[in-house]
């Protein structure tokens, strides 16, 4: 499982990769909706936790058809396939890849863009730690997606609208998160259901993967 993982970390951060497409594509949305809706903080503030996590929903999606498109092209899929690592375990190291790459910058780079929207201080905390918990469940559902259309010619639009309904609960109560901890309300029941998704698809949706990919390669 480590070889893979390292395998994976290499072949993400190497140029065509796809390492930094969605950190870019996350930026290019908080820089340009300042500047369609106006930079007033009245305007930007109460829409700020809406738009980071369309933003960062968007920016994981961008890099989805990757994690097993490659693998497939070349025939490595093949071989995992028939390797003694389970297929369960590879789906969740190519979900772990994506995360890292995707959702960890996501994460880390998230206070800056809080301050070009005029989040308030009280919720920057709050916005990180919804993203933390929420992002692995993009990954692994965004996995799950790329595992039904693995080799399908195109595949990219299809993969888009199978996750983004099963992405709405996320997008929901990550967002609830912060708007909750900007007004000092109390998180605990949408940061709750926020951790409960994300263990809850990371505990089932690499067995859903594993068998997609099992019907796909026969």
């Amino acid at each position: 499982m480590l070889a893979l993982l390292i395998r994976d970390l290499r072949i993400s951060v190497r140029a065509g990769g796809g390492f930094g497409l969605g950190l870019g594509f996350f930026l290019i949305i908080c820089i340009l909706v300042p500047l369609g809706v106006g930079p007033e903080r009245e305007v930007l503030a109460p829409a700020a936790p809406g738009i980071l996590w369309v933003g960062a929903l968007l920016a994981c999606l961008l890099s989805l058809d990757r994690i097993f498109a490659l693998d497939h092209e070349d025939g490595s899929l093949d071989l995992l396939a028939t390797a003694p690592l389970p297929l369960e375990a590879v789906a969740f190291i190519k979900a772990l890849v994506h995360w890292m790459t995707t959702g960890l910058p996501l994460v880390l780079i998230s206070p800056l863009l809080g301050v070009l929207l005029h989040l308030p201080d009280a919720a920057m905390g709050w916005l990180m730690l919804s993203l933390l918990l929420g992002t692995p469940a993009l990954s692994v559902i965004g996995a799950f997606g790329a595992a039904l259309t693995v080799g399908l010619r195109r595949g990219g639009l299809l993969l888009s609208l199978l996750v983004l309904p099963l992405y709405m609960p996320t997008l929901i109560f990550g967002a609830e998160v912060i708007r909750r901890g900007a007004l000092g309300m109390d998180v605990s029941t949408p940061l709750a259901l926020l951790a409960g998704i994300s263990l809850g698809s990371v505990a089932l949706l690499p067995f859903a993967a594993a068998a997609a990919l099992r019907i796909n390669l026969r």
